[in-house]
């Protein structure tokens, strides 16, 4: 349950602001590395590189070792690109966005020449080659009513409701042949089973997916690990984890599988253990456990497991072994990112790929040995810093907590600043570091403001127990910890604790919202796509499975355990001035949820303010601007420092 953006983790701490935006700062989509480790594809250009709100970019070819650019693909120029991978050789697969059209097309391009291999008439993604390369399976959703996810805008509740379902499938197709008519395409995977992951099993024979019947943004908490015939599309239990999961792997001796299972909120938004399973099916062993780091991505190579964790502050690339430790190589506190995982690694294993950016250094491309990528592009070395960032840990009923704090360059130390706590979405997530340009991303800290960015208990970073420790305890023990984190940031940074304000969304949203009704410590509070009132929530959400590991059981088999964290229950304790903004079909946050809490602090003579955007799904990405002027504008009323007497 938070904001999704295609980048990461940007789960949802709203963006205040205002100002025009400075030069672009060059970004670098979807990256990949080929098989022999010597070249990496990304998309850039258009909306900072990865096309993902339709932005034209190109695909651009670099040399691994130095980053220098060998050539470009633009066979669309009215399309946005995704989905690169390498296959033998020099072969590269894209899809082609074509939102006009409502088409994808799977591009191969091969010694300069790109071609067509199949049109979609609706979406498609993750394009991987068999083993033999002889073939390239992708998922498509074809006549997709709506973008795939939770997060993105729903469909209109019209008509008879529940009866159809966009289904994600996997379709083969031969390389080589004449392109595919969109008409012609014929998933092999079955009808009403929706695949949201998925690996070739080094035969070539098939699949290992992961997998669930029905819905698939209300499902994916209940997805299976499964085996997908690639001929019959026969379905073949290989487990049914405990757990939410990710990144299915396969072995290169084609006998294990390899996954991510944790306590996870949201699709995409990926932390917990690595498991393994015998391919022939039985139980799963967590190879990790009792690491205090939180596992995000994860590739099987000819070298073996490897995969990048959260440590804390810091992203690091390792390498598993069973029975020992994981072996850590590069490890600094930025973020990490690539077009499948957060690293890209060559077959051997042995060379790696990433784009790494922090709060203060524009986003790179670090390339080179697999554990220890040095950066290899300069694109934008001369990038200035905009705000100061420092990581801060402190200690609250025996857990270990880390946050971020933002704040103006050069600020006087002697002037006490006010602060805004920025809490992410999730639950299961963490702030990291991003490049925070000049624009948008810096107006509250342009005008004056500090920002606090907590990973409280129920975030990533810590370990799977510390993940897993705010389970039926919403807006308990992480609250807490954002309170002592608060107190944390002060002893660190000159901040005037009179002058506090909170702002989140969608699990950010909710903990503003119940903010509210536990402290009277902030004087202003900006609530994104809040849950007010999860029993309401539950029956009126378009993903009701989520809540279930959280909460252990339904709302209607233990509905006080969901009425007692709902701020609507306890609004005669709000006394804090509330600006609230949600998106008209917004599905994972029904913007009803707003509504009740706005009707509450209404009811009860609190200051508020609601805002419902139009045709807006999650967190409402494509109103940004308007969200931050509207946010900076309310912090501004009630944080500004009194005048002196």
């Amino acid at each position: 349950m938070r904001r999704s953006t295609l980048s990461l983790f940007l789960t949802a701490a709203t963006t205040i602001a205002a100002p025009a935006l400075a030069a672009p700062i060059h970004g670098y989509g979807g990256l990949a590395i080929s098989r022999a480790g010597d070249r990496i594809a990304t998309v850039e250009g258009g909306d900072g590189g990865g096309g993902g709100s339709g932005g034209h970019g190109v695909v651009t070819l670099r040399s691994a070792a130095d980053g220098h650019v060998l050539g470009t693909l633009d066979p669309c120029p009215t399309c946005s690109y995704s989905g690169l991978v390498f296959g033998s050789g020099d072969r590269l697969a894209f899809v082609a966005r074509d939102r006009t059209a409502r088409t994808a097309t799977l591009e191969v391009a091969e010694n300069g020449r790109t071609t067509p291999v199949a049109t979609i008439a609706g979406l498609a993604a993750t394009p991987r080659f068999s083993p033999d390369g002889k073939r390239i399976a992708l998922l498509v959703t074809i006549g997709a009513a709506k973008e795939t996810g939770a997060t993105q805008a729903g469909v209109r509740q019209v008509g008879e409701i529940g009866e159809t379902n966009d289904d994600q499938r996997i379709a083969v197709f031969p390389l080589g042949a004449a392109p595919l008519a969109a008409a012609a395409v014929a998933p092999v995977s079955p009808a009403g089973r929706f695949v949201y992951e998925y690996d070739w099993t080094p035969d070539g024979a098939g699949f290992v997916a992961t997998t669930a019947l029905g819905n698939g943004d209300n499902n994916w908490w209940v997805a299976t690990i499964d085996r997908i015939d690639a001929a019959t599309g026969a379905v073949t239990s290989v487990a049914k984890p405990a757990t939410q999961v990710d990144f299915p792997r396969v072995s290169p001796d084609g006998k294990t599988v390899a996954y991510i299972g944790g306590l996870m909120s949201d699709f995409g938004s990926v932390g917990g253990d690595v498991w393994t399973v015998p391919l022939a099916g039985g139980a799963p062993t967590d190879v990790t456990r009792g690491a205090a780091m939180t596992f995000t991505s994860l590739d099987w190579t000819a070298a073996g497991l490897q995969a990048v964790a959260l440590a804390g502050d810091r992203m690091q690339i390792v390498a598993l072994s069973p029975g020992k430790a994981p072996a850590s190589g590069f490890s600094q506190p930025v973020s990490l990112a690539a077009g499948d995982g957060k690293v890209a690694f060559s077959a051997d294993g042995l060379r790696s790929a990433t784009v790494v950016q922090d709060f203060t250094h524009a986003p790179a491309i670090y390339a080179g040995p697999a554990l220890a990528p040095v950066q290899v592009t300069h694109d934008n070395d001369a990038a200035p810093a905009h705000v100061a960032a420092r990581s801060i840990s402190w200690r609250n009923e025996g857990f270990t907590v880390q946050g971020w704090l933002l704040s103006p360059l050069g600020a006087d130390p002697a002037a006490k600043m006010p602060m805004i706590v920025a809490v992410h979405g999730g639950p299961s997530a963490a702030s990291s570091p991003r490049y925070y340009d000049k624009g948008l991303s810096t107006a509250a800290i342009d005008a004056g403001y500090a920002l606090f960015l907590p990973n409280p208990r129920g975030s990533y970073g810590q370990g799977e127990a510390f993940t897993a420790a705010n389970r039926r305890d919403f807006g308990g023990g992480d609250l807490r910890d954002i309170l002592a984190g608060v107190d944390a940031a002060e002893r660190a940074a000159p901040i005037d604790d009179a002058r506090l304000g909170m702002t989140g969304c969608s699990y950010g949203g909710f903990m503003a919202m119940w903010a509210n009704t536990q402290t009277n410590r902030f004087k202003a509070i900006v609530a994104g796509a809040g849950l007010s009132n999860w029993i309401s929530y539950y029956g009126t959400n378009g993903i009701d499975q989520w809540m279930t590991p959280f909460f252990g059981k339904t709302a209607y088999d233990d509905h006080k355990a969901y009425e007692d964290v709902s701020a609507v229950y306890h609004v005669a304790t709000a006394h804090t001035p509330t600006f609230i903004y949600v998106g008209e079909r917004d599905i994972e946050v029904p913007p009803t949820q707003s509504i009740e809490w706005w009707h509450a602090l209404r009811a009860q003579g609190v200051d508020s303010s609601l805002v419902i955007y139009p045709d807006a799904g999650h967190c409402v990405p494509t109103q940004g601007a308007d969200i931050s002027k509207r946010s900076l504008a309310w912090f501004s009323r009630y944080l500004t420092r009194p005048a002196a007497k």
